[in-house]
């Protein structure tokens, strides 16, 4: 089991220290003082004032910040949750990610989803209703300019003639790419495409918002692990080299009073024993200190005494 976050920036207005390039470098030392594996950020370049006021937060550029705080560590991943892929010509993320991990020196996992706020795509020129067949030829693109030259496509919605993008990224073959989604379509997905899956846990309420399967449970998750296994073994792909990132619903809310490191830790096992490898952290973003002591404890009280049981180190 791996851990990573994503940078606390999850209100509207947002703490105005965690916007600013001390606030982005403060969280990346700490978390990787901490033990933490990965951090992230999101994805809204464009987000309307209805959902904003509707429980909406800003949001910094993923690729640029996540390159702002490669440049203040040494060895913390960098996976944004997640980038909405249909926002960008797949040519123009190849080129950010490669960047990203040859100058981060092959830190970078590209994650990505298909996106559901139809406000945000009519701002960017983007047909909201192609988004998931954007994705799809995109994901295509992006692996083939990674590990190839003298590159031609000829898609639906991208046509190239002879591209080759260097320098390659670090990473060999590629960066690792994972789909987020709890639908099954994205598991297919993640069959055919990807090294990973990033589901969130989504009650009703918020999976009818954002257009996707209700995953509220552990026997929900598991479920959803066993039909991604049986879409592996379909597509002739080793299970075991698939990668499955979720949040803990154990132990309560981390910076707050009602958290428990042992309810957690007792959680971590249970999303072992399903099959997942990577835990997706909830790090409070009421303030850049509140943030920094919560990573802190939880370096202390989780991430410390899970990899002394487990034998590994931390990052």
């Amino acid at each position: 089991m791996r851990f990573a976050f994503t940078y606390p920036i999850i209100t509207h207005p947002c703490d105005p220290e965690l916007a600013s390039a001390h606030g982005v470098a403060t969280v990346a030392r700490a978390a990787e003082a901490a033990g933490f594996d990965a951090m992230g950020f999101t994805d809204h370049p464009a987000p309307t004032q209805r959902w904003l006021d509707a429980g909406g937060h800003d949001s910094l550029d993923p690729f640029v910040a996540m390159g702002f705080a490669a440049a203040h560590t040494e060895k913390i991943r960098f996976i944004p949750n997640v980038v909405v892929l249909p926002y960008r010509n797949p040519f123009v993320v190849a080129k950010s990610g490669a960047t990203l991990d040859l100058l981060s020196g092959g830190r970078f996992t590209l994650a990505v989803g298909v996106g559901y706020l139809k406000g945000e795509f009519a701002a960017l020129g983007v047909d909201f209703d192609e988004r998931t067949a954007l994705v799809e030829e995109s994901l295509d693109v992006i692996r083939a300019i990674w590990t190839g030259d003298d590159i031609s496509f000829e898609g639906r919605h991208f046509r190239a003639r002879g591209i080759t993008a260097h320098p390659r990224p670090t990473s060999s073959p590629h960066p690792p790419i994972w789909i987020g989604g709890n639908t099954g379509n994205a598991r297919r997905r993640v069959a055919a495409r990807g090294d990973g899956w990033v589901p969130f846990a989504a009650p009703a309420g918020l999976a009818s918002a954002a257009r996707t399967a209700e995953l509220s449970s552990i026997e929900a998750l598991a479920s959803g692990i066993d039909d991604l296994k049986r879409r592996c073994d379909e597509a002739g792909r080793d299970w075991s080299t698939i990668d499955v990132c979720f949040s803990n619903l154990a132990g309560g809310r981390l910076g707050h009073d009602d958290f428990d490191p042992g309810a957690y830790l007792d959680g971590l096992g249970r999303l072992a024993e399903v099959g997942v490898t990577w835990v997706q952290v909830a790090v409070p973003g009421d303030s850049l200190g509140h943030a920094v002591e919560a990573i802190g404890h939880f370096g202390e009280s989780v991430i410390s005494t899970f990899c002394r049981s487990s034998g590994r180190y931390p990052s």
